[in-house]
């Protein structure tokens, strides 16, 4: 009687196939591209990718949730995407944007200065330029950051401007602590309009305060459309959120703040140089940068 093989549990071979495979399949690598959502697997943060670069010798990624709150983690393994493992790798670098610009000429900053080559930061001057918003923040840090450290000035988000009088007075401007304001929708008729002629009139912040606005609903739209290759930003119904509106227009998502930052990432990184503004937003920046400068101050 020939032998068989015995039915049961030992009838297979055990250490046929891959059995070392994990579970949920190996890692394969990503690139850790701007927008792109994942898990920290060990912790379970989840955010999307908002910028890659160097910390203490390593690479490390900053992952923002929909909380808006940013953590880093080191790049490498250890993530998840759709709950599938994968070995975050740096960007692809990037590229010529579209539109007018593709970057600083040799020697220049983004806002079109001389370059300081191997200069080091100025330490913060007690002077200030304030704007509305994070978003206008991260703009002006993307165009004229270079700058700005070179000089010392800080650039700080106020929560809006509805108490922007209360907010000169905690600060205490004073020769040596000027304050430069930026301003969204600052036209004629508005609530912001209102609120920026009394601070004008205020005998208190003569010489010391400078108030300036551009005209824009949101400081997205300063963001000149054919740095995006659009024809225009579209039209967005009155009542209806802006920033929503211009996603849902372009046929981005739009459901949640989260949507939102995305969004404002991608257009963000759209902007390379100073002529990717409008001349309406860019000149006054300019504007404040050189009253929080002056000689002497």
């Amino acid at each position: 009687m020939s032998p068989t093989t015995p039915p049961g549990r030992y009838g297979g071979d055990v250490l046929a196939g891959d059995w070392r495979r994990p579970p949920h399949g190996r890692s394969v690598d990503l690139r850790a591209e701007t927008g792109l959502v994942v898990e920290e697997a060990e912790t379970g943060w989840v955010g999307a990718v908002v910028r890659v670069e160097k910390a203490g010798g390593t690479r490390v990624v900053h992952l923002e949730d929909r909380r808006r709150q940013v953590r880093a983690f080191p790049l490498g393994p250890g993530f998840l995407v759709d709950g599938r493992p994968v070995r975050l790798v740096p960007p692809a670098p990037s590229t010529p944007a579209a539109g007018p610009t593709s970057g600083p000429a040799p020697g220049r900053t983004a806002s079109g200065s001389r370059a300081v080559l191997g200069g080091r930061a100025r330490v913060a001057r007690g002077s200030r330029i304030w704007v509305e918003g994070r978003h206008d923040a991260e703009l002006v840090e993307k165009v004229w950051g270079d700058d700005l450290r070179v000089e010392g000035v800080v650039v700080e988000a106020l929560d809006g401007v509805d108490d922007l009088g209360g907010a000169l007075a905690a600060f205490g401007p004073a020769p040596g602590r000027r304050v430069g304001v930026l301003v969204d929708h600052l036209v004629p008729g508005t609530k912001e309009s209102r609120i920026v002629d009394a601070v004008r009139a205020d005998p208190r912040w003569r010489g010391l305060v400078h108030v300036v606005g551009h005209p824009y609903v949101d400081v997205w739209a300063a963001v000149r459309p054919r740095a995006l290759d659009l024809p225009a930003w579209p039209e967005v119904p009155r009542g209806q959120s802006w920033k929503h509106g211009v996603l849902a227009a372009l046929g981005w998502p739009h459901a949640d703040q989260r949507d939102v930052a995305l969004g404002w990432r991608r257009i963000l990184g759209a902007v390379t140089t100073i002529a990717d503004l409008e001349p309406s937003l860019s000149g006054r920046v300019e504007e404040l940068v050189d009253f929080v400068t002056e000689p002497g101050t």
